[in-house]
C-alpha cells in the first residue's frame, strides 16, 4: 500500500495528488456519506413537526423499521403485508428487468465488440445513444402512448388480426417493464462492450478451430472474460430500476405500486420524513446486498467492476 501511494505521488506530483485526493474525498463525503448519515439519523428519530426537532420529543426509536415489518399497532394483521408485498414485488421486478436487459444487451455488446466494423459500428452506437438525448419523462410518456388502448402496438395487433380488442398493457405491467428495460439499456450494453472488446480475438478463433460450438465459446471464453462488465451492468440496472420513480408513476397500473412510490408518499404526502428515510435505508441496504451477491456469484472484486 505504501508503494502504491509513493508511485501515485511520484506520477502526478505532490500538488496535483493532494488536489485529486482532496477533491475525491470532498465529493465522497458531501455527496455520499453526509446525505446517507442524515437519512439514517432521520430514520431512527420519532416523527415530530420541524419545530420540535432537537427536543426531547425528537428521540431515537426503531418504530419506523418495526412499522415496515408489523405495520400499525392498531392493525389486526401479524405483518405489514401491504408494504412488504410492494417491497418484494419491486425487488423481483428489478431482478426481472435486469435479466431482460442482460439477455438483450449481451448479444448486442458482443456484436459491437467483435463483429461490427467501421461505419456500421459507429452507426449502431449512435442509434443507441441518440434516443437517450430525449428526457426520461418524455420517453416514459412515449411508452405510455405506444402501449395505450389506442396506441400503435394495439392498433398494429388488431390490424394483423392477432387480437380482437385492445390489450391492457398498462394494467398488466407490460408497459412498465418495457419502459424500465429500455431506460437503463445503455448501462448494461457499454460495460459489457468494454469488457468484451478487450478480449483477444485469437482466443475465440482458437476455440473455434478446436471445434467448440458457439455456446461453448461464450461459456468458456467470452463470459469469463466479460464477468466484470456483466456484474457492473447488472448492479447498475438493478439499483436504478429498484429506485426508479418516474417510470412507475407514469407507466404503472393500479396494481403495480412501486416501493419508491411509498417512499415518495411518506415524504411528500404524509409528511412522515422519518418513515420515508427508514424505507429508503432499507432499499439501500438491499441494493448493497445485491451488489455483494453479484460480486460473489461472478467471483469478481470491486476494483474489477470499477475498471
Amino acid at each position: 500500500m505504501t508503494a502504491y501511494w509513493h508511485n501515485f505521488f511520484r506520477k502526478h506530483g505532490a500538488a496535483l495528488s493532494v488536489f485529486l485526493l482532496a477533491s475525491v474525498g470532498f465529493w465522497i463525503f458531501m455527496m455520499i456519506i453526509l446525505p446517507q448519515a442524515f437519512m439514517l439519523d432521520f430514520s431512527l428519530r420519532a416523527n415530530v413537526p420541524p419545530p420540535k426537532w432537537g427536543t426531547d420529543a425528537h428521540h431515537y426509536t426503531a418504530e419506523h423499521y418495526r412499522y415496515m415489518l408489523y405495520g400499525s399497532a392498531q392493525s389486526t394483521d401479524s405483518y405489514n403485508f401491504v408494504d412488504l408485498s410492494v417491497f418484494a414485488r419491486t425487488i423481483l421486478a428489478a431482478i426481472f428487468v435486469t435479466l431482460i436487459d442482460l439477455a438483450l444487451c449481451y448479444p448486442v455488446a458482443y456484436y459491437l465488440a467483435h463483429a461490427a466494423t467501421g461505419g456500421w459500428r459507429r452507426l449502431m452506437v449512435l442509434s443507441l445513444i441518440v434516443p437517450f438525448w430525449v428526457n426520461e419523462l418524455l420517453r416514459a410518456f412515449a411508452f405510455k402512448i405506444m402501449f395505450g388502448s389506442n396506441g400503435i402496438i394495439n392498433n398494429a395487433l388488431m390490424w394483423a388480426g392477432a387480437i380482437d380488442q385492445p390489450y391492457d398493457f398498462i394494467r398488466n405491467s407490460v408497459a412498465l417493464y418495457s419502459g424500465l428495460s429500455y431506460a437503463y439499456i445503455l448501462l448494461m450494453i457499454f460495460p459489457i462492450y468494454n469488457a468484451v472488446e478487450s478480449l483477444d480475438r485469437n482466443q475465440i478463433e482458437a476455440a473455434r478451430d478446436l471445434g467448440s460450438p458457439w455456446w461453448r465459446i461464450h461459456k468458456r471464453v467470452v463470459i469469463p472474460h466479460a464477468k466484470p462488465g456483466i456484474t457492473s451492468g447488472c448492479t447498475m440496472v438493478f439499483m436504478l430500476t429498484a429506485g426508479a420513480l418516474a417510470a412507475p408513476q407514469i407507466l404503472g397500473g393500479p396494481s403495480s405500486l412501486w416501493f419508491t412510490q411509498i417512499i415518495y408518499q411518506a415524504f411528500n404526502q404524509a409528511g412522515n420524513w422519518a418513515r420515508g428515510s427508514a424505507y429508503a435505508i432499507i432499499l439501500l441496504i438491499v441494493c448493497i446486498l445485491f451488489v455483494l451477491f453479484m460480486m460473489r456469484v461472478f467471483k469478481v472484486k470491486l476494483g474489477e467492476i470499477a475498471r
